[in-house]
């Protein structure tokens, strides 16, 4: 890619970005953060500063540190996970839900769940709610599983849902006849972390202690730890491993990539949130600029125009979620320096 940048500009870059997040980490707003960049040559430089837990006891944060990844689970596992399905022709993007969950409101009259579609469900377009208090819902996870495709759910307005992700997860345990936690993953991301490893995320008020090395997502726990919008952990370098994958489009065939180009909304792809304004990669990425975000405090961007990619971890949500969260102007104040630093090789 003639646009990707070299090293020295990479180092350029993260020397321009570091400021603005040694200084949030250093006002405690996050404990602890990870930024890395990559280039389509594969080229990269990383940072890690502050705690990957102050409580119950301080920890650093390390450069092999698990993150519990949130929300990126829907574009590093599921969304891939379900394309290379379609890519082997064992499923199609318009398929309705019924045609592979065919229980998918079986005991309703005219269900509307069962004529929602996988690119529906993708795109975010689906009219599901975008979440619901399923680990109240009590009983184990199989019998979470089974409401999930019973519950009489309101299709309104399309808004982004863990609901059509949770659905697509069902979908690919049922295509594979094994459950999400067996799915082999590439290195550097996980289901099941070392907690010696881990960045702590929540005192958790429910399962009463400060979560390290399992999913902060409460649903996700309910569900047996795995889910398809949740359940996902992953190390830097990883995470960066999977951008770049994207970057050079080669996480999937030509065909995929395109599909998932495809503009959905005024602000998604299939899985992935486009540029728009006001989104979390900042005002001066590039048109084609996409990424995703998660609860914890991690997200990731990819700049095809530019030839590289960018992924900023953290757990701002430790040791609560009912801190001040910075990541929202810090995540666009980072990217926003990023870009203006880039300059092409």
């Amino acid at each position: 890619m003639d646009t990707a940048p070299s090293r020295a500009t990479l180092e350029r870059m993260l020397t321009a970005a570091a400021p603005i997040l040694e200084a949030a980490v250093s006002a405690g707003r996050p404990p602890g953060a990870a930024l890395g960049l990559v280039a389509a040559s594969g080229e990269r430089v990383t940072l890690h500063l502050g705690a990957a837990q102050l409580e119950p006891g301080p920890r650093p944060l390390e450069a092999d540190a698990w993150f519990d990844l949130a929300s990126l689970t829907k574009v590093l596992f599921t969304l891939p996970a379900l394309l290379h399905l379609v890519e082997q022709g064992r499923l199609d993007l318009d398929d309705p839900l019924s045609v592979h969950l065919p229980e998918a409101g079986w005991l309703q009259e005219d269900p509307p769940l069962a004529r929602v579609t996988v690119r529906q469900l993708l795109g975010h377009q689906a009219g599901l709610p975008a979440w619901v208090p399923l680990y109240t819902w009590g009983g184990d996870a199989a019998g979470l599983k089974a409401r999930l495709l019973q519950e009489r759910w309101p299709l309104g307005e399309p808004v982004y849902s863990d609901v059509g992700f949770m659905l697509l997860g069902l979908l690919l345990e049922r295509q594979a006849d094994r459950p999400l936690a067996s799915f082999e993953l590439p290195e550097g991301l996980t289901f099941a972390p070392a907690p010696a490893r881990s960045v702590a995320t929540e005192r958790c008020p429910w399962r009463g202690r400060v979560l390290v090395g399992e999913v902060h997502d409460e649903n996700a726990h309910a569900l047996g730890g795995v889910a398809g919008h949740a359940g996902l952990f992953g190390t830097l370098d990883g995470v960066l491993d999977r951008a770049l994958a994207w970057l050079n489009e080669d996480e999937l065939s030509p065909a995929a990539h395109a599909a998932v180009r495809e503009p959905q909304s005024e602000e998604r792809l299939l899985g992935w949130v486009r540029r728009h304004p006001g989104w979390s990669g900042g005002a001066l990425a590039s048109p084609a600029a996409y990424g995703h975000t998660g609860f914890t405090g991690t997200g990731v961007w990819i700049d095809p125009e530019r030839g590289y990619a960018w992924a900023l971890l953290s757990n701002r949500v430790h040791p609560s979620r009912h801190l001040p969260n910075p990541l929202p102007e810090l995540r666009r104040a980072v990217g926003n320096a990023l870009a203006a630093a880039w300059r092409p090789a």
